[in-house]
């Protein structure tokens, strides 16, 4: 006449710490729960979605909110947002020098707080599935497989609710982390022949990080200290997938074989072993010195760029 007694102390840290009776997959099927038990950590798994969701939706507003909650002392838990995202003009995907690139075969790679991979071949070109951790002290750390793991998986789901293909593999690895490293300013960024005017205000204190690797996403960034030429960051993207400019809409010739391709003259195409293969160039100055520290002439630095880059990813001459 009491009621039902309450269920054993082993019960319910079974259900609080755990996943037991939560749901097999998240996101309306976009990945399965060890799938995000691997990328986030262990505990019970929750989920919110936005209106309209699926995997394979894509517009400003479709995201959905997974999260796994340890604690029973209080809402402790990691969250990531899964979402589509498909830029309209750039020439390389969210990365950055130190990201970690996938091998086996899924384009995409995972960085501080965020994973990302590619739709397969027949998807809209340039889409990708990005996993991206929610709060401001939450970084991949030690769990950059499961992250990439878990993209992958979303970009296959989304793609086969598009209609579009699947089949991706998950990463068989993950490229090691570049840490910045002082810069050997006749070959910078590992390129020979990459040789810039010196500034002599900076001295020898300019440090460059470097992708492990030139496929299908190499990047570099070079910094000054002196404030004098704050960065610059060069990309070369291998993949045509991975960028959304058509080489059909490139422009007139910028430099030998290269176009100007995008709006932003940041950008060039050109073709490579009957590919066609990206080149980004961005510098950026503190005010009041543009045109000087190490990079003061913008074509000389284009040309020594698309000869040395194109060589390192096994280009036919592009400049004569």
């Amino acid at each position: 006449m009491w009621g039902a007694p309450p269920p054993p102390a082993s019960g319910v840290l079974l259900y609080e710490l755990t996943n037991v009776l939560g749901p097999d997959t998240v996101c309306a099927g976009a990945a399965t729960a060890d799938e995000v038990h691997t990328a986030l950590g262990p505990g019970r798994i929750s989920e919110e979605k936005s209106d309209g969701w699926s995997p394979g939706a894509y517009d400003r507003t479709a995201a959905c909110r997974v999260t796994v909650s340890y604690g029973l002392f209080g809402p402790t838990g990691r969250s990531a947002a899964l979402a589509l995202a498909l830029p309209q003009d750039e020439v390389t995907p969210p990365t950055a020098p130190e990201a970690r690139l996938f091998a086996g075969g899924s384009t995409g790679a995972v960085l501080d707080s965020r994973a990302w991979a590619l739709l397969p071949d027949g998807c809209p070109k340039a889409m990708r599935a990005e996993v991206r951790l929610l709060g401001s002290d939450d970084t991949v750390g030690g769990r950059a497989a499961g992250m990439a793991a878990l993209a992958v998986a979303f970009a296959n789901t989304a793609a086969e609710s598009k209609g579009c293909g699947g089949g991706l593999p998950a990463p068989s690895g993950l490229s090691a982390a570049a840490t910045p490293q002082p810069a050997d300013l006749g070959n910078v960024c590992g390129l020979p022949g990459m040789a810039p005017a010196r500034d002599p205000q900076a001295g020898e204190g300019y440090r460059q990080t470097v992708t492990a690797g030139f496929a299908p996403v190499w990047s570099c960034a070079i910094s000054s200290p002196s404030g004098l030429n704050t960065q610059a960051s060069f990309t070369i993207t291998t993949d045509p997938r991975v960028s959304a400019l058509d080489p059909q809409d490139a422009r007139t010739e910028a430099y030998g074989r290269a176009r100007w391709i995008g709006s932003s003259g940041e950008n060039v195409v050109a073709t490579c072993q009957g590919k066609s293969t990206y080149f980004h160039l961005d510098r950026k100055y503190s005010p009041g010195v543009a045109g000087s520290g190490l990079f003061p002439d913008t074509a000389d630095l284009w040309r020594q760029f698309l000869v040395a880059g194109g060589k390192a990813v096994g280009c036919e001459p592009i400049i004569p």
